[in-house]
């Protein structure tokens, strides 16, 4: 009997503190439908020892001998196999992680299963589900796992791992096979992730599967779209594949794949059923589109106005006005160089100046000046043209303030000022620049991020009924960041509700204000892919 030995250093990563993490998955799983079988696990001199059944060449190899092009009917028999064998693996409650040509390898050459498909590298697998109970939604836009080629979408932005990932992999490698290249390849730089992340969120289904069997694209479209606990229908994804794999000599083993839709035909009722639902928002349509994003929240009644397409030379008119009324800026943003403001009577706030500076995002020394006469800033806009709207207000609970201007989204200086007590205050855009403030306050227990290159409406239902609300939003040209809070004092109505326009709501809002629903914040920028 011929076998594979897998050596891992003491010193390797994950070997520092005991046994490979991959060993302890093997052991959890036991025997799972094209995984490969561990006959022992050890360790000898410097090395843990794992020894497993010896398997053939990678699609990787195959694809490369194959002049890096594979027929259809072969990536349709990978599919339907692939499946099958994700199917067995996220039924015992794991995850792979790491999807990829390089990790599906046939059976020894001149064997019985040299048509057999394998699944290999359990390194990044993880759990989906824990006491029957699916893992908790979390997002933490630093934290990447997996291949940036063939991951997906949600794994670029740091969302925690999920079935539907695997299946987002899946479509990717079928597509590299079949067609030798994916768009968002030839990337470079330290910067590489952001704009593979962008270009996939861009490319939609029907673009990256051109010119290939509508397999291909219903299946690609499908996955893009899952939820995050949403349970795939491993069935009838196979079954998109079967017309393409009925040839006189199939190249790839697939008979677990094609008895699991004969069951699922007896069963017909669930299987149209599936085939038959309504098809929900797609969140990638390959057409970006900007929009106003306004939050409101429930308040008892207050006065509260707002005025926008306004140029700089009219805001004094307006924030004058406002003053003179008991009024004080609460929010502002930018479109197409012109300023929009929001101004109510719920602030607390006793004091309040801004400044418009030209050409440069934030004005740092005026900043700084203000800071020592006892002000805060409590709102900040930036426009296309580079120029910022800074808002400073006294009687606030701030104590203590720092910013950061980045071109790209700061969350690793966020999540320092966290541990240093500080939490986002307020946000702002200028073309593809961030600017964040963060300030020691009263009354906010804990923040999260949601990040993404569209209207993220998913994260912020989960983190609205894990309890946040948002408290501040900014959008650039590509992306959108909310800030949603914990806070101290539960209020007794905590509805919060968001609103995304074309134009400037101005109608939506007066609707809300008879609901005693205010605005809380206002943005401008990418919110469809």
């Amino acid at each position: 009997m011929q076998v594979a030995l897998k050596f891992e250093h003491y010193t390797s990563k994950g070997c520092t503190n005991g046994p490979p993490y991959e060993w302890s998955v093997y052991q959890q799983l036991g025997e799972s439908y094209g995984i490969p079988k561990v006959h022992y696990r050890g360790s000898q001199d410097d090395f843990y020892v794992m020894v497993m059944d010896l398997l053939g060449p990678s699609l990787w190899d195959v694809w490369n001998q194959k002049n890096q092009h594979l027929s259809e009917a072969y990536v349709a028999c990978v599919a339907m196999e692939a499946l099958s064998i994700l199917q067995a693996l996220h039924l015992k409650g794991y995850v792979h992680g790491d999807v990829k040509p390089e990790n599906f390898l046939l059976g020894p050459p001149g064997s019985s299963k040299e048509k057999k498909l394998f699944l290999v590298d359990l390194g990044l697998a993880v759990k989906w589900k824990d006491r029957n109970l699916h893992v908790r939604y979390d997002q933490k836009p630093d934290d990447f796992r997996g291949t940036v080629r063939y991951a997906s979408v949600h794994a670029h932005l740091g969302r925690v791992t999920s079935r539907r990932d695997d299946l987002e992999s899946l479509a990717y490698t079928l597509l590299f096979l079949l067609k030798g290249r994916l768009p968002w390849q030839g990337y470079q730089g330290q910067n590489k992730g952001y704009w593979v992340c962008r270009k996939k969120m861009q490319t939609s289904a029907e673009v990256l599967c051109r010119m290939c069997h509508n397999a291909f694209r219903d299946f690609t479209d499908t996955v893009v779209n899952l939820k995050f606990e949403e349970d795939p229908a491993y069935t009838r994804y196979i079954a998109m594949f079967e017309p393409i794999v009925n040839t006189p000599e199939r190249p790839l083993q697939i008979d677990t794949a094609l008895r699991s839709i004969v069951g699922q035909k007896r069963g017909r009722s669930e299987f149209d059923a599936e085939a038959e639902a309504p098809p929900g928002k797609k969140v990638r349509s390959g057409m970006g589109a900007k929009q106003w994003i306004t939050v409101y929240n429930r308040h008892a009644p207050m006065k509260q106005r707002y005025h926008y397409n306004v140029n700089t030379s009219r805001l004094l008119v307006h924030v004058q006005k406002g003053w003179e009324d008991g009024l004080y800026i609460s929010s502002v943003a930018s479109c197409a160089n012109l300023w929009a403001i929001v101004m109510d009577a719920g602030t607390e706030f006793t004091q309040q100046i801004y400044k418009v500076h030209y050409n440069s995002f934030l004005p740092k020394e005026w900043i700084m000046e203000k800071w020592e006469e006892g002000y805060y800033i409590t709102a900040v806009a930036g426009s296309d043209n580079t120029s910022s709207l800074v808002v400073m207000s006294k009687g606030t609970r701030f104590t203590q303030q720092s910013y950061k201007v980045s071109d790209s989204f700061p969350f690793e200086w966020i999540k320092k000022k966290w541990r240093e007590g500080f939490f986002v205050t307020a946000m702002a855009t200028a073309n593809c620049q961030w600017a964040v403030i963060m300030s020691r306050t009263t009354g906010v227990l804990s923040q999260c991020v949601e990040l993404d290159f569209h209207y993220p409406s998913e994260g912020i239902h989960k983190r609205w009924d894990a309890g946040f609300r948002i408290s501040c939003a900014a959008s650039t040209h590509d992306q959108s960041a909310f800030i949603l809070s914990q806070y101290k004092r539960s209020f007794q109505d905590e509805t919060q509700e968001t609103l995304r326009t074309s134009q400037f709501p101005t109608t939506h809002i007066k609707e809300k204000w008879d609901n005693d629903l205010y605005l809380l914040g206002i943005a401008y920028g990418k919110t469809v892919s």
